[in-house]
């Protein structure tokens, strides 16, 4: 049996994100951020249980957005200030005491570099790992495929395109360490 295009996404493989399945996981995710983003905040935690799919201590201030809300997970005492942008269709974990500054984007979605398989609508979906008592500093686009350590810092306007290893300062784009810490 031929795999789906969402199980293609999560393992990894080219898939066509036009997928009526797709579509619609996104389009749920889509309402469930609106809503979060409209409710008083002693009322969007439930809100967001639902899109992510379990509980969580986490606070995320709206506006919020993310493509599937399934594929993240969050661990304890997690922090987002305004604009946390979440391409989910692989799975984003972080970790405990993880803050994240405005305008963040976590981006597991690519698509080829090749022109006709882009135009045709292909794409790929690579997991984002982010350890504990990472901070996440202004503007910091993290690609697919990467992994933070534990007690790093990225510095604002950071473009993440490898992993980073635990316990440095690491900033610039395409980001490198500065400095352990």
């Amino acid at each position: 049996m031929n795999p789906t295009p969402k199980q293609q996404m999560l393992t990894g493989e080219l898939y066509l994100a036009n997928d009526p399945e797709l579509v619609a996981e996104r389009l749920r995710a889509k309402q469930l951020c609106h809503r979060y983003n409209q409710e008083p905040v002693h009322l969007n935690r439930q809100v967001l249980a639902e899109l992510l799919g379990r509980e969580t201590d986490a606070h995320i201030e709206a506006p919020f957005r993310c493509d599937y809300g399934y594929n993240i997970q969050l661990g304890r005492n997690f922090y987002a200030n305004y604009n946390f942008t979440v391409l989910d269709c692989a799975p984003v974990t972080i970790g405990d005491n993880v803050f994240v500054a405005p305008n963040v984007v976590l981006s597991t979605a690519g698509h080829p570099v090749e022109v006709e398989p882009r135009i045709a609508g292909w794409e790929f979906a690579r997991p984002i790992y982010i350890g504990d008592n990472v901070w996440l500093g202004a503007g910091v686009l993290v690609l697919p495929g990467v992994t933070i350590g534990a007690g790093t810092t990225i510095g604002a306007g950071s473009v993440v395109t490898r992993d980073i290893p635990a316990g440095v300062v690491a900033v610039g784009n395409p980001c490198r360490v500065i400095r352990t810490l």
